[in-house]
C-alpha cells in the first residue's frame, strides 16, 4: 500500500514540475536575449565579460589531491633499517678502508721485491736475506736501488723498542733480528708470577710495532758478526735445525740484553730465574704447586717448611719486588684459600751481598724498605754472599764474621746481577786488543759506539752495554787544585762538599755513596783536622772510583740510550758526509729521572730525584701510573686496566697451568 501512495504522489507532482521548467527555460532566454543587446551597444562591456570568462575559468578549483598511499608497518621499518645498516655500513667501511689503504699504503721494501731471496754470499757462503744480489763485501753494491740505509737491530727490549720509535721509514729499512717475536714490560714481570697481571698483558708483538716502518722481523739468534763486510750470521730457530744465513748492514745496533751473572756457584740448575715469559710462567705454577702440596695431609712438618720456604738471592729491584708480590700473594689471596696453612708457616728471605737492598737507590728508600720488609717479617740478610746453592737449600756466608748459613727453599730466584750473553763475549774477543776492557758487557764511547769497530757503523745500547769510567785518582791533582779556593791545599768540608756534588752530577751511580756526606767527611779525615790533605783525598777517589761502576742495568737506562741512538743516526743520514757537522752532535747524557719500587702491603717507594722520596697512601697508585705511561701501545694499557680491575675485585688468580 505505501508504495501505490507514493506512485500516486509522483502522478499528481509531474504537471507542477514540467510547468516549472517551462517557465525556467523561458526566463533564461530572455535574459541572454538582453544580454547581447547590452553588449552590442556597449563594446567596452563586451571586452570585460569576455576578460571575465577568462577569469572565472583560470580561478578553477585545484584538482583533488591524490589518494595517501598505504601506511607501512612498524615491523616493515625496523626489517628495513636492519638490512640497510647491515648491508650499507660494510660496504661504506670497505670503501673507506680501499681509500685510505691506497692514500697511505705501504709499500714495503724494494729488495723484498726482488726475485729471487735465496742469494748465497759471503765469508761462509751462506744464503742472504731480502735477495740481495751481486757481491755481498759492500753495502752500496747490495743495496744501490734503494737509498735508505740497511739497519739492523739485534734484540727485541727496551733499548731495540725504543729505537724503532725514532726512526724515519724513508730513511731505513729496518730489520730486527731477536729469539723472541715480542716485547716484554720487564719491570712489571714480578706481579705475573703470582697473577697479579696476566702475561699477555706485558708483552706486545714486535711485528706491529714495526709496521710502522714497514721492518721486518726475523726469529733467529745472532750467533757472530762479521765488521769488516758488513755482515751478521743469524742461526734459525724453532724448528730450522739451526741453519745460518747473513743479514746484510749499512748500520746496526746490538741490544741483546744480558744474562744473570752466575758469581761461578755452584748448583744454579736448581734456582728460578726471573728474564721471560717463561721464566715467569714456571715460577708461578711452582708456587701454586709447593701450596697445594704443602696442604695434603700426608705431608710432614719439616716437608712444609721447605715446600713454604722462599730464597730470593739478590736484593736489587727485582728481587724486592717480587718478594713483595709474594707477601701480597700470601697474605691477600692464599690465606683464604689454603685454611690448613697459618701465614706465619710462610718464610720469604732475601740475601744480598751489599750493605742495603735496593743499593743503587737512594739510600733512605733502601732504609725505607728494610723497615717496611721487617714489619712484614720478610727476613732480609745483607752483606752475606751465596756459596751453594742445593737441590732443597742455599747455603751462604757472612762476609764480616766468615760463618756459613743454610736455608731451606721449595723456591729460590737467583737475580744477582748481569752478565755477558755468548755473542757479546764472542765479539769481544774478536774485537781489537786493548779495546775491550770490561769484563761484564761491552764497551763504548759516549756516543754508544761500539770501542774498537768501524766508526759510526756499531752501536750497542742497554744492558749489553757500558761507557768507561774516568780514573779519578789520575786527576787528584786537578781536583784538589780545581775545589781548593782559599790555596791551602786542603779541602774544608764546604769545599769537599762542592767536589762531591761536581762527581754525582757526571755520575749519577755515585748518589748512594756520597748520600751523607758529613760521615763520607768524617770517614777519610782520619787525623780529625776538619780539612782532607792529598792522601786522604786520593784515598777518597779511590773508593769513589771502586762505587763508580757502569750505569745500573734498568729499563730507564736503556730507554735513554736507544731513544739517544735513534734520534743520532736519523741525524747522520742527512750529515754523514760533512765532518763538522757531525763533530757537532752531542754525546749521551743519561738523566735520572728517579726511581721507584713496590714494597708490598699497597706500599711503593719513589724516588722522585734531589734527595726527594715518598712512600705511604697513594704510593702504589703513582708507582702504577709511571707504569701504565711507559706502556708502548694503548692495546697493553687496556689490558692493565682489566687486570687491575680484576684483581681488585675478584683477586688474583690461584689456578695452576
Amino acid at each position: 500500500m505505501l508504495r501505490l501512495i507514493r506512485t500516486q504522489g509522483q502522478q499528481h507532482l509531474r504537471p507542477f514540475a514540467r510547468l516549472t521548467t517551462a517557465s525556467f527555460q523561458r526566463s533564461l532566454q530572455n535574459g541572454q536575449r538582453h544580454h547581447r543587446q547590452y553588449q552590442s551597444r556597449f563594446p567596452a562591456l563586451r571586452n570585460f565579460a569576455s576578460s571575465s570568462k577568462t577569469n572565472q575559468a583560470s580561478a578553477s578549483p585545484p584538482p583533488p589531491p591524490p589518494p595517501p598511499k598505504p601506511t607501512k608497518s612498524r615491523l616493515f621499518r625496523v626489517g628495513r633499517a636492519i638490512i640497510l645498516t647491515g648491508v650499507g655500513v660494510p660496504v661504506v667501511g670497505s670503501l673507506a678502508w680501499v681509500i685510505y689503504d691506497t692514500l697511505f699504503e705501504t709499500h714495503g721494501d724494494i729488495l723484498h721485491q726482488k726475485r729471487p731471496r735465496h742469494v748465497v754470499g759471503g765469508p761462509k757462503n751462506l744464503v742472504m736475506t731480502h735477495g740481495c744480489k751481486g757481491s755481498v763485501l759492500k753495502a752500496e753494491e747490495i743495496h744501490q736501488n734503494d737509498t735508505r740505509q740497511r739497519l739492523v737491530i739485534l734484540g727485541s727490549g727496551w733499548g731495540a723498542v725504543s729505537v724503532i720509535s725514532q726512526l724515519d721509514p724513508k730513511k731505513f729499512h729496518v730489520t730486527v733480528v731477536s729469539p723472541t717475536n715480542y716485547f716484554l714490560f720487564t719491570p712489571l714481570l714480578p706481579s705475573a708470577t703470582v697473577g697479579t697481571l696476566e702475561l699477555r698483558s706485558l708483552i706486545e708483538p714486535v711485528r706491529r710495532l714495526l709496521s710502522r716502518l714497514g721492518g721486518y722481523y726475523l726469529e733467529g739468534r745472532a750467533d757472530d758478526i762479521d765488521f769488516e763486510n758488513q755482515l751478521v750470521e743469524v742461526a734459525g730457530i724453532n724448528g730450522s735445525d739451526g741453519r745460518k744465513f747473513y743479514v746484510p748492514y749499512d748500520k746496526l745496533v746490538i741490544a741483546v740484553g744480558s744474562e744473570s751473572m752466575t758469581h761461578g756457584v755452584e748448583g744454579l740448575e736448581h734456582c728460578n730465574f726471573l728474564k721471560s715469559i717463561t721464566d715467569a710462567r714456571d715460577i708461578r705454577k711452582k708456587v701454586m704447586e709447593n701450596f697445594e702440596m704443602a696442604s695434603l695431609p700426608t705431608t710432614t712438618d719439616e716437608e712444609r717448611r721447605q715446600l713454604l720456604s722462599f730464597v730470593i738471592c739478590g736484593g736489587g729491584p727485582t728481587g724486592v719486588e717480587f718478594a713483595a708480590e709474594l707477601y701480597d700473594f700470601l697474605n691477600e689471596d692464599l690465606v683464604g684459600y689454603f685454611p690448613a696453612i697459618p701465614p706465619e708457616e710462610v718464610q720469604v728471605n732475601i740475601i744480598q751481598s751489599a750493605g742495603h737492598i735496593l743499593n743503587t737507590y737512594d739510600l733512605k728508600i733502601s732504609e725505607m724498605t728494610e723497615a717496611k720488609f721487617k714489619r712484614d717479617n720478610i727476613n732480609v740478610v745483607t752483606n752475606s754472599r751465596v756459596v751453594k746453592v742445593n737441590p732443597t737449600s742455599v747455603v751462604y756466608k757472612d762476609k764480616s764474621t766468615g760463618k756459613q748459613e743454610e736455608v731451606p727453599f721449595g723456591v729460590c730466584l737467583w737475580s744477582t746481577g748481569v752478565g755477558m750473553t755468548p755473542l757479546v763475549k764472542s765479539l769481544v774477543q774478536k774485537l781489537p786488543a786493548g779495546s775491550q776492557q770490561n769484563k761484564h758487557a761491552i764497551e763504548t764511547d759516549r756516543y754508544m759506539r761500539v770501542i774498537g769497530t768501524p766508526e759510526g757503523t756499531v752501536y750497542a745500547i742497554g744492558d749489553c752495554a757500558t761507557i768507561p769510567q774516568p780514573h779519578f785518582v789520575d786527576q787528584v791533582m786537578q781536583y784538589l787544585q780545581e775545589n781548593d779556593t782559599n790555596g791551602d791545599n786542603l779541602l774544608s768540608y764546604e769545599e769537599f762538599q762542592v767536589l762531591a756534588n761536581k762527581i754525582i752530577a757526571k755520575h749519577n751511580v755515585l748518589k748512594v755513596f756520597l748520600g751523607r756526606l758529613d760521615k763520607v767527611f768524617e770517614q777519610y779525615d782520619k787525623d780529625h783536622s776538619g780539612t782532607l790533605d792529598l792522601d786522604e783525598i786520593r784515598a777518597f777517589l779511590i773508593d769513589a772510583e771502586k762505587g763508580c761502576t757502569a750505569l745500573p742495568a734498568t729499563a730507564q737506562v736503556a730507554n735513554q740510550q736507544g731513544k739517544f741512538v735513534g734520534k743520532r743516526i736519523n741525524t747522520l743520514h742527512a750529515i754523514e758526509n760533512d765532518p763538522v757537522a757531525v763533530a757537532a752532535l752531542p754525546q749521551f747524557n743519561y738523566k735520572h729521572l728517579g726511581s721507584l719500587a713496590y714494597i708490598g702491603g699497597g706500599d711503593a717507594a719513589l724516588d722522585m730525584g734531589q734527595g726527594r722520596v715518598y712512600g705511604g697512601i697513594g704510593s702504589e697508585y703513582m708507582w702504577r701510573s709511571v707504569y701504565f705511561s711507559e706502556q708502548v701501545s694503548i692495546r697493553t694499557r687496556l689490558l692493565l686496566l682489566v687486570d687491575w680491575s680484576k684483581r681488585a675485585l675478584f683477586g688474583r688468580d690461584i689456578s695452576k697451568f
